[in-house]
């Protein structure tokens, strides 16, 4: 957690008010509890510090007690009795801002968890529908209050982005990776041939064999669909090496795949692997004929002395990649 505010105070009339401000964002965002808050204690809160520090990325964040309710027993600054707080629920209960709604002319975020049990959904819906232009947002999971940091991250990514107007993104990383594509060659017809059921249980052999070769070459595996494969390795050289592996071994099972090979700059995140590099190494297998290994001319210098042997294909234009690359077949 990151260093708390100082708590500051102010008079305003006959009202005294502590406030802390923290966060260094270029907006300034006022966060109001509906309940008995402690400015201090409350960043002693995992959960409650959280979400001070989302906040406090893209906005100034400003809180604030009234000081005037220390008499119900320091309610708000350490703690509040079972009266202070039967005070607080019975003049939430009986707030009505049903006649306001309808002049509302700001931009409005309304979020509420369709769960709650202490204010109804019907509730914020009734907000969304009475004023004019407003944002509603309706979470399935959660209900009234969060206990575990990271549980509000769904309605704060709502806030970032009404706020700043761009959505937060999940964490990204480039990094320098190979990708290999394999697909089975001739699918269609020989699930024609043999049936579905004959057909799955070949395709589940083929999905074994792949996955003890990318573990013993240690190859990362991004996703399965359909008949191929999409995996990544921290060096060229394995990424080849395991395709002519996996060619080797599905032949036994009267199956021949094709493969494509390309080393560059992608992009990992929870999402996935995304980047330039993933599309090349799509089209580079979208080359390749039955059994074959294609690789671009990035692999083919990076593995040279690795005793891999390579037969020019030529250049080649991929649809959608700005430059052409040279392409070449594996050919031991």
């Amino acid at each position: 957690m990151g260093l708390r505010p100082e708590t500051r105070y102010a008079k305003s009339g006959d009202v005294h008010i502590a406030y802390q401000i923290s966060g260094a964002g270029p907006r300034d965002l006022v966060l109001a509890s509906g309940f008995v808050s402690h400015l201090e204690l409350d960043w002693d809160r995992p959960a409650a510090a959280h979400v001070f520090e989302r906040l406090g990325k893209f906005a100034r964040l400003i809180r604030f007690d009234p000081e005037e309710r220390r008499k119900f027993v320091t309610l708000r600054r350490m703690s509040a009795s079972p009266g202070a707080a039967l005070a607080i629920a019975r003049m939430n209960t009986e707030i009505d801002v049903r006649h306001v709604l309808p002049v509302i002319r700001v931009p409005t975020l309304i979020l509420h968890r369709a769960k709650d049990r202490d204010v109804t959904v019907e509730n914020g819906r009734y907000l969304a529908e009475h004023i004019a232009g407003a944002r509603y947002v309706e979470f399935a999971k959660g209900d009234h209050r969060g206990v575990a940091s990271g549980e509000f991250d769904p309605e704060l990514d709502e806030v970032e982005e009404f706020v700043t107007g761009v959505r937060p993104g999940a964490a990204v990383d480039r990094v320098l990776s190979t990708v290999l594509f394999t697909d089975i060659v001739g699918s269609t017809e020989r699930l024609v041939t043999l049936g579905d059921r004959k057909w799955q249980e070949l395709k589940a052999a083929h999905h074994r064999i792949v996955r003890a070769e990318l573990a013993r070459l240690r190859g990362r595996e991004v996703d399965a669909a359909g008949d191929g494969f999409f995996a990544t390795f921290d060096g060229p050289a394995r990424a080849v090496r395991c395709a002519a592996a996996i060619r080797a071994a599905v032949r036994q099972l009267g199956l021949d795949i094709r493969a494509g090979v390309h080393t560059g700059e992608v992009e990992t995140s929870e999402e996935g692997v995304t980047g330039l590099a993933v599309h090349i190494g799509a089209r580079v297998m979208g080359l390749a004929g039955a059994g074959e290994i294609l690789a671009t001319s990035t692999v083919k210098d990076l593995v040279a002395g690795s005793g891999i042997e390579f037969e020019d294909r030529g250049v080649r234009a991929f649809k959608g990649v700005p430059t052409e690359w040279r392409v070449f077949v594996v050919v031991n």
